[in-house]
């Protein structure tokens, strides 16, 4: 799930889960017990009844700060015999209406004509709440449908429960369905359970908006669809996040690429409408000399003001300009002052492409980014260096999150001094610049990668090969690398991130005296650049322990 301010606006009406319909067993996942009370569900109850509700039920003895959910925060809410609970007010609406409605805020695991009035009262019929300090458990158990109808049952259960996450309010919701029996009440069309309109299962802001539900809610095949199917691979159990009053679903949260130009291609994955969407966390800034597109125009390092003259914004830095012969023979020294591919010079490649040997490809085909990047316009950039979280939360691989020890770590990890989770043994590593710890053990982040045309992967980073320093005079690039400048970093105009500059053509190497591929002759003609390059460097790369 995703924290983070770009993150944490409301979904605009979105479906979450699509399953195949499927046809099994009624029976499904054991419902919490133990919370006292006859059946073991709690003593707090509705009586026998129709349509009706709860007082309204402070919730901060479990909840302190109350919970956010599309408004609030909420410091109480109301049980509705009717397969819900709402926030706001009461509701005894038995026939369910198609998200969003216009009521209460409401979270309802099954929401219909629910009837509590029939035979063995409190073994069946039963609806029950318990408090805990951190969560709220409200039961549903072997209740009835209308009208006072006893021989089907639907025996269910909503667990609320405390993050442990940054936001005020933020929450967990589980839906737990044991026994799936029945789908519509008599006065909702249906007969002996079934037909007319059948039970719905979700979220409702009451905004008319916003809103989150399981696919095949209100449609024939509902309660077996419940029951034998999940969203978390656990028949009968649905589990959801609530992060700053909106509903987060399985599948969200994963880095993604929106389409957009430049900096702005840089997403997560959320769902919105009745699919997963990819949704942006860059709107775009002032242009610098970085090799990206930080204005999302479809032009990269544009503008004659980037760097100090009598610099130039070649591959990301401010570097001396070339030549004419000084480029190597493939390549011609352009009118920006940079080497490129004579055969590119006069193409134009669309977004997301480059021209190589005079065709546009596509900028991110074949590249696998170094651990920890993304492809984006055909550079391999730190997902973090493109996202600024909400206060009190930090970015771990592109993803806004909760510092530990505050939020809570997977059994197999350890909270790092950085507040990330890290595997075991990771606590006590410390591993160089380019390297990542697992399990105990430093392990190179280029292991695998792919770097875009021209670059190549050192200290954990694709970097253009004209950083590559000359062999003593012989001409080679195998000497070994300059230090990495820091990819993706924005708010430097010396920074190299990638090879593609002026509109999609590649900027290529020449001799030495501008940012290009080592020729065959000796040192760079401002050896005082390279140790200033070297200064950024060390200053600005960071360690990354966590796997």
């Amino acid at each position: 799930m995703v924290t983070g301010e770009s993150a944490n606006t409301p979904l605009r009406a979105f479906i979450i889960v699509a399953l195949a319909l499927a046809s099994a067993p009624a029976a499904a996942a054991p419902l919490i017990g133990g919370l006292g009370g006859p059946n073991g569900y709690g003593t707090d109850h509705l009586p026998p009844n129709d349509d009706g509700s709860s007082a309204a039920i402070p919730i901060t003895s479990a909840f302190p700060g109350g919970l956010t959910f599309f408004g609030g925060p909420y410091t109480e809410m109301w049980v509705n015999t009717n397969g819900n609970i709402t926030f706001s007010g009461s509701l005894g609406t038995y026939t369910p209406s198609a998200f969003p409605v216009a009521s209460r805020p409401m979270i309802a695991p099954y929401w219909a004509d629910v009837d509590i009035r029939g035979a063995a009262y409190p073994a069946n019929n039963e609806v029950t709440w318990v408090l805990r300090p951190g969560q709220m458990f409200i039961t549903w158990h072997n209740v009835g449908y209308y009208s006072n109808h006893d021989n089907l049952k639907m025996d269910f259960q909503l667990i609320i429960s405390d993050s442990m996450s940054c936001g005020a309010g933020d929450f967990e919701v589980e839906f737990r369905f044991n026994t799936c029996g029945w789908e519509t009440g008599d006065a909702s069309g249906g007969s002996g359970g079934f037909g007319g309109t059948p039970a719905q299962s979700g979220f409702d802001a009451g905004n008319m908006t916003d809103y989150v539900e399981i696919m095949g809610s209100r449609m024939p095949g509902i309660a077996s669809r419940l029951c034998t199917e999940s969203n978390v691979a656990m028949p009968g159990i649905w589990q959801f996040s609530v992060r700053s009053g909106a509903v987060m679903c399985p599948g969200s949260g994963e880095p993604c690429d929106t389409g957009l130009l430049g900096v702005c291609a840089a997403g997560l994955t959320q769902c919105v409408g009745d699919s997963i969407t990819c949704v942006g966390r860059d709107t775009g800034g002032v242009e610098v000399c970085d090799g990206l597109d930080n204005d999302c125009d479809g032009d990269i390092d544009e503008g004659g003001d980037l760097c100090a003259s009598p610099t130039v914004c070649a591959l990301g830095a401010c570097v001396a300009p070339c030549f004419e012969g000084g480029c190597a023979p493939e390549d011609t020294c352009n009118e920006m002052g940079f080497c490129i591919e004579t055969a590119c010079i006069d193409v134009e490649c669309g977004p997301g492409e480059r021209c190589v040997g005079g065709e546009c490809l596509d900028a991110c085909g074949g590249v696998v980014c170094p651990r920890g990047q993304l492809c984006l316009g055909g550079s391999c950039t730190a997902a973090c260096d493109l996202i600024t979280c909400g206060e009190g939360s930090i970015c771990d691989d592109g993803d806004c999150i909760c510092p530990c020890p505050g939020r809570r770590c997977a059994d197999d990890e350890t909270c790092g001094a950085d507040g990330r989770c890290i595997s075991p043994g990771c606590d006590l590593t410390s591993c160089d610049l380019g390297f990542y710890c697992e399990d105990g053990a430093c392990l190179d982040s280029c292991a695998g990668a792919v770097c875009p045309t021209g670059q190549v992967c050192r200290m954990g980073s694709c970097i253009p090969e004209a950083r590559m320093e000359p062999d003593a005079g012989t001409g080679g690039s195998d000497a070994g690398p300059l230090p990495d400048t820091g990819i993706g970093e924005r708010d430097d105009a010396s920074t190299t991130a990638d090879a593609e500059v002026d509109g999609g053509r590649v900027a290529r190497g020449t001799d030495p005296g501008c940012a290009c591929r080592v020729g065959s002759s000796g040192s760079p003609a401002h050896p005082w650049m390279a140790l200033g390059v070297l200064g950024l460097v060390l200053a600005r790369r960071r360690r990354r322990n966590r796997a």
